[in-house]
């Protein structure tokens, strides 16, 4: 809590002060291995199902996705092998017993960790922006590759009772059912608990990844009436959870200078990686805002490497030497992404004329330009505080309000029910239109005290979502009564 707390303080989210709590209570001699190590495991299931509540396969079939993922892969590996060769040769207790044991070690460092990413769209608001979901759908294949791997490398093979998972999609409308009837408390949070570690057991029961179960689980439920709310009353939970993952890292042994040279080296070779998956982004018709915050996201290594490896050297592939090498590497890759991702739009906006060169003139069609037309209105978010702005005003000035919406699918769901909504990213709207010379008057929806106060301070007509919503209801409640006297 104090080094989070810390990080917070100084402006970086605390996620490397969970990082740095893990190696300093190892050196102190603090804390329970196998405890933590059991919170971690649990928070990457709990991780893995939320994703799958808000994974779409046609996302992952798009070609700026996998295209990206594979081509990412098959570029980075090669390099990543020469630079563990050279480290094994230059230190022996870091050499390597053959050729395909660098491979090994290279494959494992190709992936980006899921769980930094989603944390930091989390933290900033973007979980279903464009750039989110075209990273996690990168990082979700990643995860199924690594998941192959393990299947391919383990010494048991799933068994003939393993096809019964095809029926698993038949469960669907019982799950959907009994998420009915849990209600909306917290019946809610012990089914999605329950769903996502009995899937995970289920599979490793069929000696599959437990982590594939929990995924596949929220994908059975995702797109329904109930999968938001469902997510919703997870994320905490998953959250401190998480905090073990991050721990963890700093039980696998503190390292010798040569182990520290090494994962500094390997630490260094991650920047080439958010310009490799820009100019792949690029290529794939995606606009240079879009590119430059899902690459960036993509910028450290991952918790499935640290896995990869240890399989790895549980066969001899690998000196134990290694995965705290491994581990270490993965830890810097954090603490370096961090600062970098906590001022990506201010990076993009320094950068961007640079960036914009390497755009292609064809784009997709949800990078197309959003054109608001003679809207003199503009709603930010067609969520349901968004859809009821809209409503009031269009009744008060028809032709002349636009509802702006981040989510694609969620604009062509609006534009079919004949709503005026056109789509764009959400971004830091007051700071960003004071920035760009906008003298007009912005009205914003708060949650905090705090936070209510700073929009005021910038000049917002500024309505508390949890304060002013009696007032509100009570005004519509009186001018209900009033249309029928």
């Amino acid at each position: 809590f104090l080094c989070g707390v810390g990080f917070r303080r100084v402006g970086f989210p605390p996620l490397p002060g969970y990082l740095l709590a893990g190696f300093l209570s190892h050196w102190m001699g603090l804390g329970d291995i196998a405890l933590i190590t059991a919170i971690a495991d649990i928070g990457i299931l709990l991780l893995l199902f939320t994703i799958g509540l808000k994974l779409n396969l046609k996302e992952l079939a798009a070609p700026q996705v996998w295209g990206v993922a594979s081509l990412q892969i098959l570029i980075a590996v090669p390099l990543t092998a020469g630079v563990i060769l050279i480290a094994g040769m230059a230190f022996p207790s870091l050499s390597l017993p053959n050729l395909s044991s660098a491979w090994v070690l290279a494959f494992a460092l190709s992936f980006s960790s899921t769980v930094f990413a989603v944390k930091m769209f989390e933290d900033r608001g973007e979980t279903v922006s464009l750039h989110a979901t075209l990273a996690i759908g990168v990082l979700v294949i990643q995860d199924i590759l690594a998941v192959a791997y393990l299947v391919a490398a383990s010494d048991v093979r799933p068994g003939p009772e393993a096809l019964v998972l095809l029926g698993l999609p038949l469960l669907r409308p019982i799950g959907l059912y009994l998420l009915r009837l849990a209600g909306h408390g917290e019946l809610v949070l012990l089914f999605g608990i329950t769903v996502a570690l009995g899937a995970a057991q289920l599979f490793d029961v069929l000696h599959l990844k437990a982590g594939l179960g929990a995924l596949i689980a929220g994908m059975l439920l995702a797109n329904s009436p109930r999968s938001k709310e469902l997510y919703n009353s997870m994320i905490g939970l998953k959250d401190l959870f998480l905090i073990g993952f991050f721990l963890q890292i700093g039980y696998y042994g503190l390292p010798s200078r040569e182990m520290i040279l090494v994962a500094v080296a390997l630490s260094l070779l991650i920047f080439v990686r958010p310009v490799l998956y820009y100019l792949l982004f690029v290529t794939f018709k995606l606009r240079a805002r879009t590119a430059l915050l899902a690459s960036f996201s993509l910028f450290n290594y991952s918790e499935f490497g640290l896995i990869v490896a240890a399989i790895a050297a549980s066969q001899g592939m690998l000196s134990p030497d290694w995965l705290t090498t491994l581990a270490l590497a993965v830890s810097i890759s954090f603490f370096l992404a961090t600062p970098f991702n906590a001022q990506i739009h201010n990076i993009y906006h320094r950068f961007h004329s640079l960036l914009h060169r390497l755009e292609r003139k064809e784009r997709l069609t949800q990078e197309l330009p959003a054109n608001l037309a003679d809207a003199r209105i503009v709603v930010l978010g067609m969520g349901r505080v968004g859809v009821g702005a809209y409503q009031f005003f269009v009744e008060r000035y028809p032709n002349q309000v636009v509802g702006v919406e981040e989510k694609f699918s969620k604009v062509l769901e609006h534009q079919a029910n004949g709503y005026n909504c056109v789509h764009s990213e959400n971004m830091t709207a007051v700071k960003l239109a004071h920035a760009c010379g906008f003298d007009h008057r912005l009205a914003v929806v708060s949650r905090y005290p705090d936070e209510q106060k700073e929009l005021q301070d910038l000049g917002c007509i500024v309505f508390n979502l949890y304060a002013e919503a009696g007032y509100g209801f009570a005004e519509h409640v009186q001018q209900e009564l009033a249309a029928e006297l």
